[in-house]
């Protein structure tokens, strides 16, 4: 059975930081990343890695602040957050595809086939 675990989510406030972690067990991925919903907005690409060759992408928006890593003996990913703003107040998902790997990262939810239960960040101004 795959399960995606997250943990890290909390409150911050603006120009902290949070570290996201997200425990993978069941089977092996090609790629695993972060998206976030924020009230009223669609679920939105944050950041992914394929797995097997470490390249890593972000939306425009988080790039120079979030950096997204793994641990592969644990099979786990982290999305270290920097420099939040009241903006990246969302919940997050992790995210896993088991498709051939993107140039450089998928970006699509829809090639994402599974999902972690969410976790909420919430950065105060």
């Amino acid at each position: 059975q795959v399960q995606l675990v997250e943990s890290g989510g909390g409150l911050v406030q603006a120009g902290g930081s949070l570290r996201l972690s997200c425990a993978a067990s069941g089977r092996t991925f090609s790629t695993m990343g972060w998206f976030r919903q924020a009230p009223g907005k669609e679920r939105e690409f944050v950041a992914a890695m394929n797995w097997r060759s470490g390249i890593t992408g972000y939306v425009d928006s988080v790039k120079g602040r979030f950096t997204i890593s793994r641990d592969n003996a644990k099979n786990t990913v982290h999305l270290q957050m920097n420099s939040l703003k009241p903006e990246d107040t969302a919940i997050y998902y992790c995210a896993a595809s088991i498709l051939p790997p993107g140039v450089p990262v998928r970006t699509r939810k829809s090639e994402y086939n599974y999902w972690g239960q969410g976790t909420q960040v919430t950065v105060s101004s």
